[in-house]
């Protein structure tokens, strides 16, 4: 198409196989728009094309995507706000015209297995390396490995016990991600052959982080959550049981100085803030300490 469409929130240019959906930036605009900045959209990952009209003198131009092919929206799992949903182009009311004409190219663009859930993504997650803070941890992922630090203020005295916790994507099955914009939000990690473990047990679940008011935003967890199912999807074909690295626990090597280092800054600051009394820091630095 070669063409350009301008909304309120993203600027959609058509190439002849795929749209480049560029977000704007700005104080007004949704934080996880400002956080994806833009993506490619290959046509064969849409699985439909809607027109709507919007609030308040508005339009609506939806690509909706293919089950499966996009690692974002398969970590959302229907969860996102309709004003956060990347899909969507919102235009002026008098911009119809034009977003009908669009409408219609793209449609004529989908390809014949477009009603077909995705044998594989394909739209590109974030790129690792990716890390946020949830209510209980630090959730990082460098591209070959999640690694879980907790908070010695915010995890359950289990999590706590078993320590920092460091999962290969080989050990991986998938994601599971629950809004934090939702009562009992969290990012759990599904091992393969691991049990299932009940929503309500999150917070005792070492595979998993909890989020609470102001940890683990959507714009900061969903694409963390993206990133880490598009790696463990492009791994299964080439796994091969015997050769995986088995997943690390506590105790089975020594503690990184590094870790530790975080550690006892983030103690250091919950003293500064009046969190940790005199005693309570130094007993709980000593410890870390003796990690070493």
């Amino acid at each position: 198409m070669g063409d350009v469409l301008a909304g309120f929130h993203a600027v959609w240019e058509f190439d002849t196989d795929s749209v480049l959906i560029r977000f704007e930036r700005g104080i007004r605009r949704p934080k996880l728009f400002q956080a994806l900045g833009e993506r490619r959209i290959p046509y064969e990952a849409l699985r439909s094309v809607e027109l709507s009209e919007g609030r308040r003198g508005t339009v609506v131009l939806h690509a909706v995507p293919r089950h499966g092919a996009d690692p974002l929206m398969e970590a959302a799992d229907g969860q996102l706000k309709e004003d956060a949903d990347p899909y969507r182009l919102v235009l002026p009311a008098e911009h119809g015209t034009l977003a009908e004409y669009y409408a219609d190219e793209l449609r004529t663009a989908l390809g014949p297995a477009s009603k077909e859930p995705a044998e594989r993504h394909l739209v590109a997650a974030p790129e690792p390396p990716l890390h946020f803070k949830a209510y209980d941890g630090k959730a990082s992922f460098d591209g070959r490995s999640v690694a879980f630090r907790w908070f010695w203020t915010g995890a359950s005295s289990a999590k706590w016990k078993r320590g920092d916790q460091t999962f290969t994507v080989g050990e991986l099955a998938g994601v599971e991600w629950r809004s934090p914009e939702i009562f009992n939000g969290y990012l759990r990690l599904l091992e393969r052959g691991g049990r299932d473990a009940a929503a309500d047990e999150a917070d005792q679940d070492p595979a998993a982080v909890v989020f609470g008011l102001g940890y683990g935003p959507v714009h900061e967890s969903l694409p963390f959550a993206a990133s880490v199912l598009q790696a463990v999807r492009a791994a299964e074909p080439a796994q091969d049981t015997a050769s995986r690295e088995p997943v690390r626990r506590a105790g089975d090597a020594r503690r990184d100085p590094a870790d530790i280092a975080d550690r006892i800054r983030h103690l250091g600051e919950l003293h500064k803030a009046g969190l940790l009394t005199d005693d309570e820091f130094s007993a709980k630095k000593a410890e870390l300490l003796a990690e070493l």
